[in-house]
């Protein structure tokens, strides 16, 4: 399979990296966001893996869809690995992506060989005040008038607003974020709140018999990085904290990360 193979499938656009016959890895994106924010992990990855990265409904290049719930989300993503034939994926989550991650597993156990989260808030009680610019740029009154007519410069800033340090983020991500619709984001939201509300990820996850690597920013502005310990409670869990990193592991420390998830999937193998 050539580099950037790209498909539609099940209301998702998926692209498709690395040789088809190695052991396979599935790439979600958070809220807002799209697959391309994987791009500076992506070349490590694929030098040992088929890396299957999806655009969620509503995000990036990807379709609006009538449901947004985390569970049918994992349901999609579900219907995609067994079109393509393929079992013991090892599965990474970024941010609100680890809730459908864990929702697949949750759903379909058989699907998941091994379950990576990074910067996965574990529960809503471990979610800090958003920065100010985020404040106003998602959520009412402002942030319906302001989205559509947001700048490339103010998009930057929202996202650099929860780093670290300053990233430089390509054009093509800051397009892709530009497709995600408003109003499907804020669906997206309520429905990630709704899942982490009626159940905590470390308790969703502690009966289910995965490997499990967190990653957590020890500089996360968006979810009290301390709160990465909640999953110690999870059996075959690891939790790495990467210090002086934000939220966006893969664009602060994209050869970390990528040493990271390597170093898990080929133990899970």
């Amino acid at each position: 399979m050539s580099e950037y193979d790209v498909e539609h499938s099940h209301g998702m656009h998926v692209v498709h990296d690395g040789p088809l016959q190695a052991p396979p890895l599935l790439l979600i994106h958070g809220s807002g966001a799209s697959g391309g924010t994987w791009g500076p992990v992506v070349p490590a990855l694929a030098d040992h893996h088929h890396v299957i990265r999806i655009d969620l409904p509503g995000c990036g290049q990807s379709p609006p869809a009538l449901s947004y719930d985390v569970p049918a989300q994992a349901g999609r993503v579900a219907a995609l690995l067994d079109d393509l034939g393929l079992r013991r994926v090892a599965v990474v989550g970024h941010s609100s992506g680890g809730y459908v991650a864990t929702a697949l597993t949750e759903q379909r156990p058989d699907l998941v060989g091994s379950l990576a989260l990074i910067s996965t808030g574990p529960s809503l009680d471990a979610l800090l005040p958003q920065p100010a610019i985020l404040r106003v740029l998602l959520a009412p009154p402002f942030g319906p008038l302001l989205w559509s007519r947001r700048s490339d410069a103010m998009i930057r800033r929202g996202i650099n607003a929860t780093t670290a340090r300053p990233v430089d983020l390509p054009d093509d991500v800051i397009a892709e974020v530009r497709g995600t619709a408003y109003r499907a984001f804020r669906k997206v939201a309520r429905r990630n709140v709704a899942y982490i509300t009626e159940r905590s990820v470390p308790k969703r996850l502690a009966a289910i018999e995965v490997p499990v690597l967190v990653i957590f920013g020890a500089a996360d502005p968006r979810w009290e990085p301390s709160s990465a310990h909640q999953y110690d409670a999870v059996p075959n869990a690891r939790v790495e904290m990467l210090p002086g990193v934000g939220h966006l592991p893969m664009f602060e420390a994209p050869e970390t990360t990528s040493k990271l998830l390597l170093g898990f999937t080929a133990t899970g193998r």
